[in-house]
């Protein structure tokens, strides 16, 4: 198999050296395995030939965006092929009339921005990891990001998909039109499918014009309930903000930790805001919420108009993550969605239970859409605190399915996620999972293992 793959391929696109396997052994989660061989595709004929060879041969087919995912999509359980796609890493077009851009799946999120930002267009999804990950990556997991309460997920802006089934037949899903109820819905199928349908190999996204400004805010209070009451207000406002973060105070405590900056004890929680839009509309908004900060529950605030006010507050926000990182050897990263309402519930379920189960979790997230970032930190080591996770993961999942929520906002399933899944879905709703997958990969050989 390995023989013709060179010989389809070229050898320069190939690998079975121990040092590639590695490379692409694993993701975020720290999780390993290795594949059997990596393939670094340069163009559609390239996928098309190496998926006949992995169906002629029966061997599994691994797609794999950047590899930062938090819960193992990308990692090759049953060995088989890493496909690697950072040479198919062209923004083939920006049409600026019909506000589109087409690109392949190895483009870096970041990059895509940039560019169109020079023809004053604007690509909204923004995830944490966007200057590392790829839009391939992004559409398979419908990746979110910060501006989603506004702009909505990555999902919303996929006009259309070009991917190959596993026999190495190419289909097309979507099209370039805004309205298309022609057959079944397959594009919105792939979006969020981990690459266990089809390997993406071109991507149509819509954009929206640049917004002219924007202002952020930040706002300290005195409990996440007041943080919590304070955004109702923003939202009833017609604010209309863009991004809608909150931290609670074990995350602040970690971050100003990190960053050497003195916290004081009144704030136990604090909210990042920020309006978009045009110039005097952004004014206006602003206005009415300024009117707003003068709640007893606040404890401060500060605006921040230019990008380098923007830059302190936002820098406090992207250190979260690195800060937690050394309090212990490891962190484990969920990505609990609940309705907003009832975030300080769950805020407050979750610390109790770190209490009760003598854990260290750290939460922050995204108040909009009530995605909360829970951060188990751990050592893999010790057995015993080891064994007081798993119990912590069980009761938060069928905590969040009981208050109506998701146990995935926009990290997947992949491996971490797959006993957990029986919470959100009964056996009628998961039957109907497998033989959809069926359908698409008779033989499970598109990234076995994962969701189910």
């Amino acid at each position: 198999m390995i023989a013709q793959l060179r010989k389809s391929l070229g050898n320069e696109n190939v690998f079975t050296e121990k040092e590639y396997l590695v490379t692409y052994s694993y993701d975020a989660t720290g999780i390993e395995a290795l594949p059997d061989v990596v393939v670094f595709p340069q163009n559609e004929d390239h996928i098309r030939q190496l998926l006949k060879i992995a169906y002629r041969y029966k061997v599994p087919v691994i797609p794999r965006g950047a590899g930062v995912g938090y819960t193992g999509g990308s990692i090759p359980v049953n060995g088989g092929i890493s496909v690697i796609f950072t040479r198919m890493n062209r923004i083939l077009s920006i049409d600026t009339e019909n506000f589109q851009a087409e690109v392949e799946p190895g483009v870096v999120t970041h990059h895509l921005q940039q560019a169109v930002e020079k023809s004053g267009l604007f690509y909204p999804p923004d995830p944490a990891s966007l200057k590392t990950s790829t839009i391939g990556g992004n559409v398979a997991e419908n990746a979110g990001g910060l501006r989603c309460y506004k702009y909505g997920v990555t999902g919303n802006y996929v006009l259309a998909l070009e991917a190959f089934l596993i026999d190495g037949e190419k289909i097309r899903a979507g099209s370039r039109v805004i309205k298309n109820v022609a057959g079944y819905d397959v594009k919105s199928l792939l979006i969020g499918s981990e690459g266990t349908l089809a390997v993406i190999s071109k991507i149509v996204l819509k954009l929206i014009p640049l917004p002219q400004t924007r202002v952020s805010f930040r706002v300290d209070f005195k409990s996440l309930q007041k943080g919590a009451e304070f955004i109702n207000k923003v939202i009833h406002h017609k604010i209309y903000p863009s991004v809608l973060e909150f931290m609670d105070r074990s995350s602040i405590a970690a971050v100003y930790r990190y960053l050497g900056l003195p916290l004081d004890d009144e704030t136990r929680a604090a909210a990042i805001i920020e309006i978009d839009g045009n110039r005097l509309d952004v004014e206006d908004r602003k206005n009415t919420f300024l009117g707003l900060v003068k709640d007893k529950g606040i404890v401060q605030y500060r605006t921040a108009d230019t990008p380098g006010e923007q830059e302190k507050i936002w820098n406090i926000r992207r250190n979260i993550s690195p800060a937690i990182s050394k309090i212990r050897p490891k962190k484990i990263n969920e990505d609990i969605v609940v309705p907003s309402a009832r975030i300080p519930d769950t805020v407050e379920y979750i610390n109790q239970l770190a209490r009760d189960l003598d854990l260290i979790i750290v939460l922050f997230g995204h108040f909009g859409d009530g995605n909360i970032h829970t951060n188990l930190l751990v050592d893999p080591a010790d057995k015993r605190e080891m064994a007081r996770v798993d119990i912590a993961l069980d009761k938060i999942f069928r905590y969040v399915i009981s208050v109506n929520g998701s146990i995935s906002g926009e990290h997947g399933i992949g491996i971490s996620k797959k006993p957990f899944m029986k919470y959100q879905f009964n056996s009628v709703e998961m039957e109907l999972f497998k033989n959809i997958k069926k359908a698409f990969d008779p033989e499970n050989l598109l990234n076995p293992g994962k969701i189910f």
